[in-house]
């Protein structure tokens, strides 16, 4: 784990510079984020809050079976958010009327999931048009590396200031920040069903899987190198990488 640990102050000073040039250079004042009640938009909002003033920040949390907003609400209070910019939806109607119109089964639970992630990010990009403002991602690294995200969905975004942070990066980040301790505890999910957690669906941790992936990208140790360190489950991992490498070269073109 030493090779993954990093600066929380450096890399805080690092973001919320980044945050404040993007949107300069890119002539916008406010911002849009997806608030889930996880771990990666807790990190990004503690960022967000330190990087421009609270009126410019638009807060949506878009649920689909009940609500988490009472779990950070107090920080968005101690943020001095405006209330008319915290926007708590609920998307199950629109996720149940668009699964009648496409025929999707009850029990197929990713087209069902890629729905919910895909009516989140037309309801940010369409508070982002009305405000003016650039939608925030919330993607970090292993996710990013594992494709373990639904394009044109919870990965669409106009900025991303944690990509280049592996997930249990984050969670030393969030740590610093103050991030509350039941969201730091909190097992990471994408909610889209009961008892869903990213590991559970991944078969594997993301403790193994971040050195696996620095070990295999960042190292360019081949697959039997890092199964000999001890790291059982490297393949499975690795398998994760390539099945969805095809979402990081869309869309093909001519060339």
């Amino acid at each position: 784990m030493n090779d993954l640990r990093i600066d929380p102050a450096f890399e805080k000073n690092k973001i919320t510079s980044f945050i404040k040039t993007t949107l300069k250079e890119q002539g916008f004042k406010k911002v849009v984020l997806g608030m889930s009640g996880g771990i990666d938009s807790a990190t990004t909002f503690r960022l967000l809050k330190e990087a421009i003033e609270p009126a410019n920040i638009l807060i949506a949390h878009l649920y689909y079976f009940e609500s988490k907003l009472e779990d950070f609400k107090s920080s968005l209070q101690k943020a001095n958010i405006p209330n008319e910019n915290i926007y708590e939806l609920p998307i199950k109607n629109a996720v149940g009327e668009l699964r009648k119109t496409l025929n999707i089964p009850e029990e197929d639970r990713l087209r069902l999931g890629n729905v919910m992630a895909r009516i989140r990010m037309i309801i940010l990009y369409d508070l982002a048009k009305k405000n003016d403002a650039l939608v925030l991602g919330t993607e970090d690294k292993s996710e990013f590396y594992l494709g373990y995200f639904t394009r044109f969905g919870d990965e669409a975004s106009d900025i991303e200031p944690i990509r280049h942070l592996y997930k249990t990066q984050v969670y030393q980040l969030a740590k610093y920040l103050g991030v509350p301790k039941e969201i730091v505890n909190r097992k990471s999910s994408p909610d889209l069903w009961p008892g869903h957690t990213a590991e559970k669906e991944l078969g594997f941790s993301y403790e193994e899987a971040d050195i696996v992936l620095y070990l295999y990208f960042e190292q360019e140790n081949n697959l039997s190198e890092i199964i000999s360190k001890g790291f059982p489950n490297a393949k499975k991992i690795i398998d994760w990488t390539c099945k969805n490498s095809f979402k990081h070269h869309l869309p093909y073109v001519i060339k």
